[in-house]
């Protein structure tokens, strides 16, 4: 039988990883719990890399996709993870009808001629292109969008980063669904302000276009995140997030552990 090694981050989720380590423990398989000074002291003998899968913090989950060759590892891939990489495959379904992608101090200094673009509005929805997120997604005033507004000099430095920019589209209830391979193996309903969660019925709406979604565009990775929104009474695909980075919410860890341990077998 192979051994499978998780590496939990667990103070970073503690509510879903209570859960998630059950699940790993009642499966026989390893866990290993995550210390920063790893980066700098070296890693244990305890973790060989082989068979290992971490979940935890999003910047840890980057260096170690980048940095160790670990497998299946992080589950980390940023670049195929950009907005820029699968926003067309997925237009049919994305949450915003029109869009421009482009770097942050070119938006500045063309702010009100990329407004005019997209239909003159007086807001505009800003987030990365990046999944590593530099800066959180927000509305700003046309008039208001400025390198300082979007937290340069704070959480990034480089003034050129892509940066998507859209009208602003109200949301309201959302999900996260968790593919794997091209199939949505777990699914929860959440509210991002409380951060209270539910698990998600297989039957619902979401969670079959979550699965249409999965099965029809290029998957990014053999397991990521794929949100799922509500907005002005129709489903939307709202983003999608690296597997060993991002929160489960009510997932399923059951769910999750069986299918994403299964992973090791193909990678």
């Amino acid at each position: 039988m192979t051994e499978i090694t998780w590496v939990l981050e667990s103070d970073v989720f503690p509510e879903t990883h209570a859960g998630l380590r059950r699940a790993i423990s009642e499966r026989g398989m390893k866990i290993v719990d995550w210390c920063d000074s790893w980066w700098y002291d070296g890693f244990p003998n305890s973790i060989s890399g082989i068979n290992t899968i971490f979940h935890g913090s999003l910047g840890n989950a980057s260096a170690i996709n980048e940095k160790l060759d670990w497998s299946p590892g992080a589950l980390c891939n940023s670049s195929a993870l950009e907005c820029s990489s699968w926003y067309e495959a997925a237009k049919r379904w994305l949450i915003h009808d029109d869009y421009r992608i482009l770097p942050a101090n070119e938006l500045v200094a063309n702010t009100k001629a990329v407004a005019e673009e997209l239909g003159s509005p007086t807001q505009l929805f800003l987030r990365p292109d990046s999944p590593l997120k530099p800066f959180s997604g927000r509305v700003l005033n046309v008039d208001a969008i400025t390198l300082k507004a979007l937290d340069h000099g704070f959480y990034f430095d480089d003034e050129s980063i892509p940066v998507v920019v859209a009208p602003v589209r109200n949301i309201g209830k959302e999900w996260r669904f968790v593919v794997v391979g091209s199939e949505v193996v777990a699914g929860s309903e959440y509210d991002t302000q409380t951060r209270s969660a539910t698990s998600d019925n297989p039957d619902s709406r979401a969670w079959n276009l979550a699965n249409v979604i999965a099965g029809e565009i290029p998957q990014p990775s053999s397991a990521y995140m794929l949100d799922i929104c509500e907005s002005e009474n129709e489903l939307r695909l709202l983003e999608l997030n690296p597997f060993g980075g991002a929160d489960l919410y009510g997932c399923d860890p059951d769910s999750i552990v069986e299918s994403v341990s299964k992973l090791i077998s193909f990678e």
